[in-house]
């Protein structure tokens, strides 16, 4: 069994390949290819909480998955530890055989990025050339990452309760990407110049109202993993095409949980699940005017995809500490 450290697996995984290994998972799940459904199982405690999420991939050689990964959203501010931190056991799908130990940040990190990047190629605006992101922390920076591989990015509005960190996401990123990203306090002001916004905030209370909606307008909801979390006024997602990660995970933990809760949405009002779309089976953009949110609670089958790849160029390059189990 291989052992994997962050530094390793960063090494071993990138943006554009992380996306393409999503994008394929999420296919064969809407194609009905996995072995088995995505799982998740969560439990909270004083402060944060655990989920664990498990899903599997067919082929030679099959996989399977299981990530552990803790949640602490005081961490950064409180102990100067990572708001997210866990792991993930990689097993041979035929034999049960366990064939690695990966870190989990850099793969949450990258594999959260590139579904929102996957769901923005066929759902944004293919004119989208400037971008709102709500939360400038790790997955900020991510995300605006990703979305410049899919779309030639020029401008970009930072918005964040820490304006230092704001203003350090602005700098950084502008320099990185080459496209000009300010800070902005105002939500709506930065939002009616976006074709495209990103939340992703531990926020337990809507951050993003209906009154904000305009028409192309493509929003990621990334924050929204557990019950108690909530970005997105229910009204909003009313009033847009609804595609999530997996309809069934959204309707227990993502905003959409919300809006049902709410009244004011029914499962069957979702437009579709991204895999849907990606396999051909359901619309995407079909016009300029359409407003999507992607509710992304982050599945279990972008954790296996990505952990795949890893694995498998850990094993050509020689990367990884072996660990003899029996």
């Amino acid at each position: 069994m291989l052992i994997l450290p962050r530094a390793e697996v960063a090494q071993l995984l990138d943006m554009s390949d992380c996306i393409d290994a999503v994008e394929r998972a999420f296919i064969q799940h809407a194609k009905g290819e996995l072995p088995t459904a995505p799982g998740i199982l969560g439990a909270h405690v004083s402060g944060g909480g655990y989920h664990v999420k498990t899903a599997a991939l067919g082929g030679k050689p099959g996989y399977f998955a299981a990530k552990i990964n803790a949640n602490f959203p005081d961490n950064f501010t409180t102990r100067g530890l990572p708001t997210i931190q866990g792991v993930i056991a990689l097993f041979d799908l035929t034999s049960g055989k366990p064939l690695a130990i990966l870190d989990s940040i850099e793969i949450t990190i990258l594999r959260t990025a590139a579904a929102s990047a996957v769901a923005a190629r066929r759902l944004a605006r293919a004119d989208a050339r400037t971008v709102t992101i709500y939360g400038c922390g790790t997955q900020g920076r991510s995300h605006l990452r990703a979305l410049a591989l899919i779309r030639p990015l020029r401008r970009g509005y930072a918005i964040d309760i820490d304006r230092d960190r704001a203003a350090s996401f602005a700098k950084d990123l502008s320099a990185e990407l080459g496209i000009q990203v300010t800070p902005n306090e105002q939500l709506a002001d930065a939002v009616a110049a976006s074709e495209i916004c990103v939340t992703c905030t531990p926020a337990r209370q809507p951050i993003f109202h209906a009154a904000l909606l305009r028409p192309g307008l493509f929003i990621a909801a990334v924050g929204a993993d557990n019950p108690e979390k909530h970005e997105i006024e229910p009204a909003a997602l009313a009033k847009s095409k609804v595609v999530v990660d997996l309809v069934d995970q959204a309707a227990s933990i993502g905003d959409l949980h919300h809006a049902i809760d709410a009244g004011v949405m029914r499962v069957a009002d979702v437009h579709a699940e991204l895999g849907q779309i990606l396999a051909g089976l359901r619309p995407g953009r079909t016009s300029d005017d359409e407003t999507f949110v992607f509710d992304s609670t982050g599945a279990a089958l972008q954790d296996v995809a990505a952990a795949a790849v890893v694995y498998e160029r850990a094993i050509r390059s020689g990367c990884g500490t072996t660990l003899e189990l029996t």
